[in-house]
């Protein structure tokens, strides 16, 4: 299948500054991943050394986009299912091609105005890396042949801290933002908390996460880049949001 998507990031805002997202159709196709069909065995090699590295990952399924648009505020992709492995294995690729990572961050903000994010436990490949709540897309979040991110913010924000963006005490704001950087695209949806930050961290660190994904809670006071070793896709929404005093 010929591909009607561009392959470039031409004509979109900046890397690593946020932008209004009016809509998104993420469509999965059927068949292999053109990256996935020319790097399996290369992909398989080097998830032999990650498995050394981390006995405990897991090669599961997972969502990895082809090809990525951006047309007045509405982001479109083209995506297929492939093994963790291939996409761990273009993430290493010092010049990453023939794929775009997607994933949606569910920004969790206190009662008392502190963003709450996790810090991965060491058994995980971003061992110690600090971000919000979330995972890669799965077959789980695929209804009638698209990705929906709605879903997926909410089962990773409950699999991992259970807490619940369904509760009528939460409060999700209607704009999504996104941002992109390195053939990397964000989604940011804020869920405003009337619980404060001491004590959704307690909540959380109270939750059993059955992964064991999750060291501990954090809350975020400040865009300062040096107080965690944040995930890169976490440093535009600080610098967004403490700027804009949220």
């Amino acid at each position: 299948m010929t591909s009607h998507l561009p392959d470039t990031f031409d004509g979109w805002p900046p890397e690593g500054v946020l932008f209004p997202v009016q809509s998104v159709s993420l469509r999965v196709l059927d068949g292999e991943h053109p990256f996935h069909s020319a790097q399996k065995a290369a992909a398989m090699e080097n998830w032999r050394h990650e498995v050394a590295r981390q006995p405990a990952v897991f090669d599961g399924r997972m969502v990895f986009q082809h090809r990525v648009s951006l047309v007045d505020g509405a982001i479109a992709s083209e995506a297929y299912v492939v093994p963790y492995s291939t996409f761990l294995w273009w993430r290493r690729q010092p010049v990453r091609a023939g794929g775009v990572h997607l994933f949606a961050f569910p920004v969790l903000v206190s009662g008392d105005g502190a963003l709450i994010a996790i810090r991965m436990s060491k058994t995980t490949v971003n061992a110690g890396q600090v971000y919000f709540a979330a995972g890669s897309l799965d077959p789980s979040d695929i209804v009638d042949g698209y990705c929906d991110i709605e879903a997926n913010m909410r089962r990773e924000v409950r699999e991992e801290t259970g807490l619940d963006l369904d509760d009528g005490t939460v409060v999700a704001d209607p704009q999504l933002y996104g941002a992109h950087a390195n053939r990397s695209v964000t989604l940011y949806r804020l869920f405003r908390f009337a619980m404060t930050a001491d004590e959704l961290i307690a909540a959380i660190n109270r939750h059993e996460d059955q992964e064991g994904e999750v060291e501990e809670a954090v809350a975020i006071r400040s865009a300062d880049p040096a107080l965690h070793r944040y995930n890169p896709a976490m440093l535009p929404l600080l610098d967004w949001f403490f700027s804009e005093k949220r």
